[in-house]
């Protein structure tokens, strides 16, 4: 049913269809000021809302921003109506823990940033202590020079596409005729920004190999890429990660994994999602639990050190006891740092369609009990976590989050997610982000994200990015 609101201030719409979108998924809605399901007016001091029940009245905090009282009016209203309630409460922006870290860094204490997430968006005082802790973390490590940066690379293929994914990953069998130009148009991207990066005296703090799978590739093809990332971004700096995501099992090799020893890898991440096989035939992987664990074992036999491993929350028909298996073996395996993902159901992903279906299929109580046994698994595995981001119609409107053990955080997700470094992103839809230090301004550079588009274009991205990194350089 569609839901039809009579707005007062039609330029406050966008924040309120995010509060009434959170409570009410799956709905159309429209603006209408003759016909309408809910109406809110406001005047100098007050805030009115009404339905069919009746008004409700709110006072307007005048030492808070107009629209987070809106937002924060609607949100009380709704869950009086609905019965729902969200541990984020208003807080749909996806990087939260920047708003701790600003706040410590104005020297606000614990006591003060839980009661300004409080006030401000109705969060709950886990979720803010959660960001005071990333944040803690993330003071000591983010980025403050502006001749710092990191660079992304990526390869957009992987083994199958999952049913959830809406990056540029493009099925392996169906694209090998593409991979050659791809190779081609990417080492000629490389070998560009590599000479503006040396003209620029700039430093490469971390590399990131993602995609994408980059090992989906050949053996071949990829020793011949990590050799021209290694060459032009890797031997002559002191680089101090360099993250390659494997990903998934059923690309991986002895020869990759030698491959990634040979030109300096630091960190690789093994992605299981989970770790029981029905549900990855039924999301589209074509490898097994046990795959995961054996690559897992011949990546500690080769000597790396640094392994993350993904877990989603809330894959289609999994539940409580399926998270505590996948839990368990993962445990087992003694990871280095893990990223634990809400299923998030994108415009880009097979699962849209079934959206309804996914988000009335489990309830909010077992959910948080699904992301509390990925908690105790970081806690049993003596890790502490180090960065969280959050996404749209994620399943229980909850977060992303990475947990480490000391030293093994990843210095690219943390410089990633607060947006105080420029990130150089190459290869097809990589968006570079140039970071204006002085005024937190950021400027984007994307590259195009149809593969066919960037073999052909290459030559345009590289100068596009070039010029606008020119302008801070």
């Amino acid at each position: 049913m569609e839901i039809i609101i009579n707005l007062y201030d039609l330029k406050n719409r966008y924040d309120v269809f995010q509060i009434f979108n959170l409570f009410f998924p799956l709905r159309e809605f429209k603006f209408d000021s003759l016909h309408w399901n809910y109406k809110i007016t406001q005047d100098e001091n007050t805030i009115y809302i009404e339905d069919e029940i009746g008004i409700e009245i709110y006072s307007i905090n005048k030492e808070i921003n107009f629209k987070e009282e809106l937002k924060k009016s609607i949100y009380i209203f709704l869950k009086k109506r609905t019965g729902k309630d969200f541990p984020w409460g208003t807080m749909l922006g996806i990087r939260p823990s920047k708003v701790a870290l600003s706040l410590l860094r104005d020297g606000k204490d614990e006591g003060e940033i839980v009661e300004f997430f409080k006030e401000h968006y109705l969060a709950e005082e886990e979720k803010a202590k959660l960001c005071i802790e990333i944040a803690r973390v993330e003071n000591s490590m983010v980025n403050n020079s502006k001749d710092k940066i990191s660079l992304y690379i990526g390869m957009p293929f992987c083994p199958t596409r999952c049913s959830y994914c809406s990056f540029a990953s493009n099925p392996i069998g169906s694209f090998k005729k593409h991979v050659d130009g791809y190779i081609k148009a990417l080492t000629k991207e490389i070998e560009e920004i590599n000479k503006f990066i040396k003209e620029k005296r700039l430093i490469i703090q971390t590399l990131y190999f993602g995609g994408g799978t980059p090992t989906a590739i050949g053996d071949e093809e990829f020793s011949y890429i990590m050799e021209k990332i290694y060459n032009n971004f890797v031997c002559e700096n002191h680089i101090e990660e360099f993250t390659v995501e494997c990903g998934r099992p059923d690309s991986l090799s002895v020869d990759k994994f030698s491959t990634m020893k040979k030109y300096g890898v630091t960190r690789i991440s093994i992605n299981p999602q989970t770790m029981n096989d029905e549900t990855l035939k039924l999301i589209g992987r074509n490898h097994t639990a046990q795959d995961v664990k054996e690559s897992y074992k011949i990546a500690r036999e080769m000597g790396f050190d640094n392994i993350n491993m993904d877990i989603i929350v809330g894959l289609p028909g999994e539940r409580l006891s399926h998270i505590k298996n996948t839990c368990k073996e993962i445990y087992d395996l003694k990871p280095d740092s893990i990223t634990v993902h809400g299923m998030a159901i994108k415009k880009g992903s097979k699962l849209l369609e079934k959206l309804e279906e996914y988000l009335n299929s489990i309830h909010q109580e077992e959910l948080n009990l699904m992301y509390e046994e990925t908690f105790e698994l970081s806690k049993n595995l003596k890790m502490k976590p180090y960065y969280m981001y959050r996404q749209k119609n994620m399943v229980g409107n909850m977060e992303n989050i990475g947990y480490a053990l000391g030293g093994k955080e990843c210095i690219y997700n943390i410089q990633m997610i607060e947006e105080k470094q420029t990130i150089i992103a190459l290869g097809a839809d990589g968006i570079t982000k140039i970071i204006y230090l002085d005024s937190n301004k950021i400027e984007r550079a994307p590259n195009v994200k149809d593969v066919i588009e960037y073999n052909n274009r290459v030559d345009e991205m590289i100068n596009k990015k070039i010029e606008e990194l020119k302008k801070l350089y």
